[in-house]
């Protein structure tokens, strides 16, 4: 492994290799897609069900991360959603990407998608970097330096969760799987949830949602089945913003069905009791 790994610096590494990867996403797109909207042929394939796409753009993209910290970072290990690793390598340091969070939402020109990454410890995120795409807003942490955000124009705040005290008013960020049982299954749960807080949002970036949470846009986040790359820099995020943070375990994958948390400080006790009767914290493989 190369350098100091001082959670301060690999915090500036994430950040900056966030950074170029989504400015290469934000010029790319209109290459790929086109004025019409019409992706170029082959630029879109599925995955693990017909609803689960895979655009050229995330293989791009994740080359680019790929390369970029073999330059900053050479030696380190990777996981990637696109390109691989092994998700159960879990000792150790290793770089754990996203190259496009949100990929349907990217496909339909929806604007809320995100690179996201992170670098793990042993399977405990240590510092992490978050880019909203299109708004060009970059949210990032370092373990026990707190966490930040920097909108377009370089303006920059620290970040806190909403003081809260009610799950009645709390507007809570969801998201779904691809498999239809578990959907079923989590569309059970939010009919459960609808009537006990202010709302529910699917946003369709567990990343951004996860920042949403740390930046007081959200008051929480649910959601099961999620995999390393999706929650290792927005929980980081989150936690260091004050939210009340359960993960599943460093070496989950989507498969697993386990349930990723991030709550507001002032309503985690009321909101994780809800979440027991209801049966939330049960995986749903």
């Amino acid at each position: 492994m190369a350098g100091v790994e001082n959670p301060i610096e690999l915090r500036r590494v994430a950040t900056q290799v966030a950074q170029v990867a989504a400015a290469r996403i934000r010029r790319r797109r209109p290459e790929v897609f086109g004025a019409g909207g019409g992706a170029v042929e082959g630029a879109v394939q599925t995955k693990s069900t017909p609803t689960d796409p895979v655009t050229v753009l995330d293989t791009e993209s994740e080359v680019l991360i790929r390369e970029q910290l073999a330059e900053l970072r050479p030696g380190d290990r990777i996981l990637g959603e696109e390109g691989g690793g092994t998700a159960g390598d879990v000792a150790g340091l290793r770089w754990v990407v996203d190259p496009i969070d949100g990929t349907v939402n990217f496909l339909y020109g929806i604007p809320a998608y995100a690179v996201s990454v992170a670098v793990q410890l042993d399977g405990v995120s240590v510092a992490g970097a978050v880019v909203d795409v299109v708004r060009e807003i970059t949210y990032s942490a370092a373990l026990g330096q707190g966490a930040s955000v920097v909108e377009r124009d370089g303006a920059s705040r620290a970040l806190r969760c909403n003081e809260i005290d009610s799950a009645a008013v709390a507007l809570l960020a969801t998201g779904f799987g691809y498999d239809e049982r578990r959907r079923a299954a989590q569309g059970r749960l939010i009919g459960e949830l609808l009537g006990r807080v202010r709302d529910i949002r699917r946003i369709g970036s567990a990343a951004l949602d996860l920042c949403m949470v740390a930046s007081g846009q959200v008051d929480a986040h649910f959601e099961h089945g999620l995999s390393p790359w999706d929650w290792a820099a927005g929980s980081l995020i989150a936690a260091e913003a004050g939210a009340v943070v359960r993960l599943p375990a460093p070496d989950s994958v989507s498969a697993d069905g386990a349930v990723t948390i991030a709550m507001a400080p002032g309503i985690a006790d009321e909101l994780g009791a809800i979440f027991t009767e209801i049966g939330a914290f049960r995986p749903l493989p």
